[in-house]
């Protein structure tokens, strides 16, 4: 036996040694030491480059390292794109990057980079796309990128960069988008980059530039969009030469301290968009007719005078025109908007506020798509001039700032499986087909228009047309206007009716190529777009993209192939031996052993038999089986002191489910508290995982609002339901030692015991919070892929992968939603968190809120629904802390006219604090708030509603 074993371990070893030699030198040697130097320079707290010290970049699917697929005339392949996008990578960029010789895309967007823009980037002259922005890259712009020759799109905007805009930039002759916003970028803008003739977009907004504008900028002969604005122009008058582009569609000069008059534009045959606000331009507005293209006039906030030019009663695609704060006299000509077709998709706004005009001529009667403002003029304080009234408060009203595409369908959301993330396709030319989509976080970076909808259909069009894709499997879930003005969206797509209900990972990685490779065409309307996240969620998640397909040399392909067949015959052999030797002495494994064996003593947790759970759920009979999830099955079982408990069972094989399991029996069993549901025990052996829970004999929360249980909750209890759940939940963040992020707060976790007390469930993709670093500070949040529901994922972790207690904030603020309107997250379509904002801002609040619930005071439900919307605000900073929670709602039934029964039952566990005062909430956020006075809270007087 020892005469055959030798051999066959030394073949085995020279046979896997040879394959490893020929792997090793299969990416040019300089290319791999000079990525093993970025990798060193990085901070990456998801492992996301773990494989980065594993074979050859190039064979060995390296994380965001793609390669040519030939070898080069140095017999070496190379690295032509580093793709890390949004994962949360923070340290410098090392200079090393610059050994990347034939590199030609180059992005890090979306992290957390510090540090300076290494000068050696510009010596890769085959260099196509620098992407860096969203990160914190501080210092000047080298000079030495102004040797990129090749570079077609410049991105570095949202960093800390200082320092001017190099001269050598001119040497960028095949530069389409240079985007230097959003930075601290000083002094002159160089003329120099008129001589950049293939420019498309120049973004240079919201930095510390000064001086004049280049006239030049004029001659450009294919610029798009100039947007220049938050600058510091002082003194400085718009060039004449302006009047001249002959392509342009956006010019935007807001808050640049311009003066002088406004150029005639009239010869710029496609302009969309013109935002010349907030400097200190004075003399008439020019009377030459604009584009007929133009969607938005903004010449607000200046020293304009005169009155309306005729020219703009004859603008058909005019969507906002905003001459406010002016001294502009004379009449507001009605045929601004009466000289327009609308459909029901188009929306005109006319902002006229603090003029001086003093009559209306024509109808006084808009259209409902028209939003007319005359707060602040003469001719408010008109009596004879009928219907004048409704136009003269002074207002911002709903710019369709934000919204969501909607296209319902008659199936039961229920019937599709949302917690797997697969959904109704809302489109589809089948009848309710099923399906997992692709979710995308996308961003306009400077569209020319001021209102999305007339446009949706055409951008739905461009983006299918340019992934070859059919029109309905484009989904545009939502869009919000954000500063700049640009515009994020969420965009889903869905694979192809009546075939498989997920992409496969060719089709994934296709899509995603296009997208962060810039495949798409250039659109003048829809101007520069930017990925903000291609995240993989439900069944993606564990998918395995290839990063690229190598074509290897037939020589060095057939000897990996045939030193691969050599180690497999003698690996099998030493395997056979090895088996054959075992089975002499060892007897046959049981299913037992196969468990994974929770290895630790827990106290006050129960070890359970396999045979204890199969006689207390008389062998898992389908009768006493009470529930199902993602996890598995749930029974309701006696044990044998009678003790009625909960048996969450695992599915079998399921990987996930054992990581759950670990993970909630090592939170549960040091997590106590009368809001959280109490583990008891856990079963680890037969191959079976089993949790074991006190027994909730009402279900969950989500079986009430559905209507499922067996009758219906009044406000009251669900006002006690919201503040045990918050209660629950803020014993995590602030009592356990340490804190807990629960991650996955939803209706259907909320169970209710027999005296309908709130109790939060299902820890199992719970996550610790953070704990001191090495400089002994606590980080904000912890970095981690996205898990938790659809409809209830906190959108700023979804983008940023960061969870923070806010997340579990946003998550409550929807169950809270859930509670005051019978609706569910997400339905045909409609996300809750938009409709109930929609409502709220319409007036309409109380058409939406659940009749099932019966009468209630207005007063206490407007706040609770001020709450809910706060807790579900965009940005985590605005969100209220848990605390703020549980005190406003302790608030909230205090004003309740069984206030002290209530109250009685749910105790405060901060008892020795002080609650706020009945504004002192209300008070944070001016945009959501109620419309009763805190006087009027505090007299006691609380009128009740019922709804019909």
């Amino acid at each position: 036996m020892l005469k055959l074993r030798i051999p066959i371990s030394a073949l085995v070893l020279s046979c896997c040694y040879f394959v490893y030699l020929v792997e090793a030198e299969v990416t040019a040697p300089s290319e791999v030491n000079a990525l093993i130097a970025v990798k060193s320079s990085l901070i990456d707290p998801m492992k996301h480059l773990a494989n980065w010290k594993k074979g050859d970049p190039c064979t060995s699917n390296w994380t965001g390292v793609i390669c040519f697929d030939t070898f080069g005339t140095d017999g070496y392949m190379h690295v032509c794109k580093i793709q890390l996008l949004n994962m949360n990578l923070s340290g410098s960029l090392a200079p090393a990057v610059g050994q990347l010789s034939q590199l030609l895309i180059l992005d890090f967007m979306w992290n957390e980079l510090t540090g300076s823009i290494p000068k050696e980037i510009g010596s890769i002259a085959s260099l196509r796309l620098l992407l860096l922005n969203g990160n914190k890259l501080s210092g000047s712009l080298p000079d030495e990128l102004g040797h990129l020759s090749n570079l077609n799109r410049l991105q570095v905007d949202l960093n800390q960069l200082s320092g001017p805009i190099p001269k050598s930039f001119a040497g960028l002759s095949s530069m389409r988008h240079l985007h230097l916003n959003n930075n601290t970028i000083s002094g002159h803008i160089p003329a120099e980059l008129s001589s950049i003739s293939t420019l498309l977009h120049l973004l240079l907004d919201n930095n510390n530039l000064s001086g004049y504008l280049p006239q030049e900028f004029s001659l450009l002969p294919d610029l798009r969009i100039l947007q220049l604005d938050n600058n510091n122009f002082e003194g400085t008058e718009i060039p004449a030469s302006y009047g001249n582009f002959s392509r342009l569609v956006k010019l935007s000069l807001r808050n640049c301290s311009l003066e002088g008059l406004i150029l005639d534009l009239s010869q710029i045959p496609n302009l969309s968009f013109l935002d010349l606000s907030h400097n200190r331009l004075s003399g008439p507005i020019p009377s030459n007719k604009l584009s007929d293209n133009i969607t938005t006039i903004d010449l607000s906030n200046n020293l304009l005078n005169g009155s309306i030019p005729a020219s703009f009663s004859d603008l058909p695609s005019l969507q906002r025109l905003s001459l406010e704060n002016n001294s502009l006299t004379g009449s507001v000509p009605a045929n601004i908007w009466q000289n327009m077709t609308f459909t029901p998709s188009e929306m005109l706004i006319i902002d006229l506020q603090e003029n001086s005009f003093s009559d209306v001529v024509g109808d006084l009667n808009p259209p409902e798509n028209v939003s007319l403002r005359l707060g602040g003029n003469p001719v408010c304080s008109k009596r004879n001039i009928t219907n004048i009234s409704q136009f003269c408060a002074n207002e911002g009203g709903d710019d369709g700032t934000r919204g969501n595409s909607v296209n319902s369908t008659n199936c039961l959301t229920q019937a599709c499986p949302t917690d797997n993330f697969f959904e109704y396709v809302p489109a589809s030319p089948v009848q309710c087909f099923c399906a997992s989509p692709l979710r995308i976080g996308y961003r306009l970076k400077s569209p020319s228009f001021s209102y999305f909808p007339p446009y949706e259909d055409s951008f739905e069009v461009y983006v299918t047309s340019y992934l070859n894709m059919e029109l309905y499997q484009l989904h545009i879930d939502s869009y919000a206007w954000e500063v700049g003005p640009r515009m994020r969206m969420y965009l889903k797509l869905f694979p192809v009716v009546n075939g498989p209900t997920t992409f496969n990972a060719s089709e994934v990685q296709r899509i995603r190529g296009i997208f962060t490779s810039w495949k798409f065409p250039g659109d003048d309307l829809f101007g520069p777009y930017e990925l903000l996240n291609f995240t993989l969620l439900g069944p993606y998640s564990t998918m395995i993209l290839p990063n690229q397909k190598t074509n290897i040399s037939k020589g060095i392909l057939v000897a990996i192939v045939l030193s691969s067949i050599a180690c497999v015959v003698a690996i099998s052999a030493m395997i056979t031996l090895f088996i054959a030797r075992k089975t002499r002495y060892q007897p046959s494994l049981s299913r037992k052993n196969l468990s994974s064996k929770v290895s630790m003593k827990l106290e006050g947790v129960k070890a359970f038999t396999f045979r204890e759970m199969a006689v207390a759920t008389d062998n898992f009979n389908r009768s006493t089986q009470v529930g199902q999830g993602g996890y598995g099955k749930v029974y309701k079982g006696n044990l044998y002191d009678n003790t009625v408990v909960a048996i969450k069972r695992a599915e079998e094989g399921s990987l996930q489910g054992q990581k759950e399991f670990l993970t909630e029996i090592k939170l549960l069993s040091r997590l106590h508290h009368r809001n959280l549901v109490s583990l008891v025990g856990y079963c680890d052996e037969e191959g079976e995982q089993m949790l074991v829970y006190e027994f909730m004999p009402n279900g969950t929360l989500r079986d009430w609002i559905s209507g499922k249980a067996k009758d219906y909750l009044n406000f009251s209890m669900r006002l006690r339901v919201a503040l045990g759940s918050a209660k629950g939940i803020l014993y995590l963040h602030t009592e356990a030692n340490p804190p807990v992020f629960h991650r996955d707060i939803k209706a259907s976790n909320i169970l209710l015991d027999s005296k309908l007390t709130a109790k939060v469930a299902d820890f199992g993709l719970s996550r610790l919070a953070p704990v001191l670093d090495d400089e002994g500070t606590v980080p904000h949040h912890v970095s981690t892929i996205v898990k938790g529901t659809p409809g209830y994922l906190d959108p700023e972790y979804f983008l940023t992968h960061k969870l923070t207690d806010k997340s579990d904030v946003y998550s409550l603020g929807v169950v809270f939603l859930e509670l005051l309107t019978g609706m569910q997250p997400i339905s045909h379509g409609k996300n809750i968190v938009r409709e109930v904002n929609m409502a709220h801002q319409a007036g309409m609040m109380f058409s939406i809120i659940d009749s099932r619930m019966g009468s209630y005071p207005s007063e206490c439900v407007e706040r609770f629904v001020a709450l809910a919307l706060m807790c579900c605000h965009d940005k985590p900073e605005k969100r209220p802390s848990m605390l703020d929670v549980v005190r406003e709602l302790e608030s909230i039934l205090k004003m309740m006219p069984d206030a002290d029964a209530i109250l009685s039952e749910t105790t405060s566990i901060y008892s020795g604090t002080s609650l706020p005062s009945s504004s002192t909430f209300m008070s944070r956020d001016p945009h959501i708030s109620s419309s009763v006075s805190g006087s009027d809270l505090i007299s006691g007087v609380v009128p009740t509603v019922t709804p019909r």
